[in-house]
């Protein structure tokens, strides 16, 4: 069963960016600079990103969006350049001195554990990484984002399918099926096509259309 405590949340937020952080630590410099599913970010912007998210409480992010004339782009851009270092090995040690941070503008961990777990996929797939999150995590975040649209639209993505994991107990909905991996329901509801070919039933046409 999944733990949908604010403290199981959290515990679970840690363990992603501990995952995370071992599959980088023997990254070969060069490969820091490769695209990752986020357009226009290399592997060191996107764990810059991170370590930004994990140090930005409300107060923070009030005034940053602010600074930013409440452009996500820019805010987010300006928080990243903040936290990379003058090397990856520098980015990657800020990252891992706020692993075990518990720190976030809203009291919605759920969506900050789907930032932490989307991002590393963002990086791990481009990289040929096979690592994959932990299916109680996966399932925490599935279940939010089919519930709420909050940093991605992922309820609007999936409003009116019947969305089925084949490998956790995660389901939602009614309406022509959409299954596969709750890892690539998650991506999907993400936002990433580049899990689309991943998923299964009549819903993956619907959902391929609202992503284009």
């Amino acid at each position: 069963m999944t733990n949908t405590t604010d403290a199981g949340l959290w515990n679970l937020v840690h363990s992603a960016r501990r995952s995370l952080a071992a599959d980088l630590s023997g990254l070969d410099p060069a490969r820091w600079h490769q695209p990752t599913l986020c357009p226009g970010w290399d592997v060191e912007h996107v764990v810059a990103h991170l370590t930004a998210a994990a140090t930005t409480g409300r107060w923070q992010w009030i005034r940053s969006i602010l600074l930013a004339g409440f452009r996500p782009a820019v805010h987010n851009d300006r928080r990243l350049r903040d936290h990379l270092g003058s090397t990856p090995a520098e980015t990657l040690a800020r990252f891992q001195a706020v692993i075990d941070a518990t720190v976030a503008p809203t009291p919605d961990t759920a969506a900050y554990l789907g930032e932490v777990l989307v991002h590393s996929q963002d990086i791990r797939l481009p990289l040929a990484i096979t690592t994959e999150p932990d299916i109680e995590a996966l399932t925490a975040v599935a279940d939010f984002y089919a519930r709420r649209n909050f940093t991605v639209p992922s309820k609007t993505l999936v409003s009116g399918l019947r969305v089925t994991a084949t490998d956790g107990p995660f389901q939602s909905g009614e309406g022509p099926a959409l299954s596969g991996t709750t890892l690539a329901l998650v991506m999907t509801m993400a936002g990433r096509r580049a899990y689309l070919d991943q998923l299964d039933g009549p819903g993956r046409a619907v959902i391929a259309d609202r992503l284009a």
